[in-house]
């Protein structure tokens, strides 16, 4: 099975990244956006899910899964490479800083918050960058 989790790390906001705060992302019409449901998940539970958990939760409901369901699907869903919370738009797109504690357990940080400076100054935790949206030219 392949993971997407990371441990003690830091994802810090893609460079080209409009916001200048953490923003709460939109919901289209009805219908939550993969980054509305993320950010619900991390926002009313921080540091109780993985990436992993994160994924697949997004992948079970945007296909109405039963929880019956969701116990055999989510083998096959990981027998194949799943892109990383760098690609997420919530470090992309919405100014979310994403922590990864020693458990890979998630915690999320608005780009100007004081609790995300201290991340960005902590070397005791890997950095990485969010993906850029755009390519560099």
């Amino acid at each position: 099975m392949k993971t997407t989790n990371y441990y003690n790390t830091f994802i810090e906001v893609a460079e080209d990244c409009p916001a200048t705060k953490g923003e709460v992302p939109a919901v289209k019409a009805e219908n939550k956006t993969v980054a509305s449901i993320q950010y619900e998940l991390l926002m009313n539970k921080p540091y109780e899910y993985t990436s992993d958990d994160i994924l697949f939760a997004v992948y079970a409901s945007k296909n109405n899964m039963t929880e019956q369901e969701k116990q055999v699907e989510r083998e096959k869903f990981f027998s194949k490479s799943q892109a990383c919370l760098r690609a997420s738009a919530l470090p992309k797109r919405y100014g979310w800083g994403i922590h990864f504690n020693s458990e890979g357990k998630i915690g999320l940080y608005g780009f100007n918050s004081d609790e995300y400076k201290k991340f960005l100054e902590d070397d005791s935790v890997k950095h990485l960058k969010a993906m850029r949206s755009s390519r560099v030219k």
